[in-house]
């Protein structure tokens, strides 16, 4: 039996504490605006025009294509619905919980290391494995919802099978899809540095400058690429780091100096605005 098609949620946290997967179909959807997520993301494309930004990189994402995308990856979703639906599967999982089902030979986090050499968001899967991985997701999706005898085994065996086929696709040569990702390396240089240099005060002019462009162009190129400006993606990018912070346990006091918020009252309005709640209200959350 087919499982429920949903429609686009704005959700960006899991209402479980392990896994989420949701079977969607859209036949209009407009910008999805730049997130991140504190687990990992399997996308299974099954029609639709996409475009993916991840990091910077941008991908070219056609029917039967994988999407991986770690914690802290900011990403973004460009659709063109007007030409057919925009069906996909969208697997969530604590990283927790991979871990827990890895083995000491069999670690299912493997493709998903954003240090791995050679990694890559995009698996371009072949064919003999389409059908294998649409009913592992379909399976998924089944289990997920049914209450019945044993069905926590089934959910974490299916996970379990489609992270194994998942991880021996990455180590073959099929890995890359042959166009692979398009990079700006401006783009590129603009995110890199914020990475490097989130903690300290940030300008156009001082990244122009390191970049060697008029900071006017270095501005259009990125919000051409990223579809937002400089200084929100900066944003995005110190109050994601300092959720990751404040998850660890360091006090909000210290975290918004640590990512570069010069008051807390900027840093304050900044979190809540993201994540709906204060940043010493998140923390006691984990405590």
């Amino acid at each position: 039996m087919a499982t429920k098609l949903q429609s686009y949620n704005p959700r960006q946290v899991m209402n479980r504490k392990d896994f989420e997967i949701q079977h969607k179909m859209d036949t209009y959807l407009q910008k999805v605006e730049l997130h991140h997520h504190d687990f990992h993301e399997i996308f299974f494309l099954v029609s639709g025009d996409v475009t993916y930004s991840i990091e910077g990189r941008i991908y070219r994402v056609v029917p039967g294509d994988i999407l991986l995308i770690s914690p802290r990856e900011l990403h973004q979703l460009f659709i063109k619905s007007d030409t057919e639906p925009y069906e996909r599967y969208v697997l969530w999982i604590d990283p927790a919980m991979l871990a827990r089902l890895s083995t000491e030979k069999t670690n299912l986090e493997k493709c998903l290391n954003t240090f791995r050499e050679n990694y890559t968001n995009q698996l371009r899967i072949p064919i003999e494995y389409m059908n294998e991985i649409r009913n592992l997701m379909e399976g998924i999706c089944r289990e997920s919802d049914s209450d019945g005898y044993g069905c926590d085994v089934m959910q974490e065996s299916l996970i379990a099978r489609l992270m194994v086929l998942l991880n021996r696709i990455s180590d073959s040569k099929e890995e890359k899809s042959e166009e692979g990702p398009y990079t700006n390396s401006l783009v590129e240089g603009v995110i890199d540095y914020v990475n490097e240099h989130y903690g300290e005060p940030l300008s156009l002019d001082e990244m122009s400058e390191k970049l060697y462009v008029s900071k006017y162009h270095l501005s259009h190129e990125f919000r051409k690429q990223m579809g937002t400006g400089v200084y929100h993606y900066i944003q995005k990018k110190r109050v994601q780091i300092a959720r990751q912070l404040l998850a660890q346990g360091e006090k909000p006091n210290n975290v918004f100096r640590t990512c570069g918020f010069s008051d807390y009252a900027g840093f304050y309005r900044a979190f809540k605005a993201e994540y709906g709640a204060g940043p010493r209200e998140f923390a006691a959350s984990f405590k």
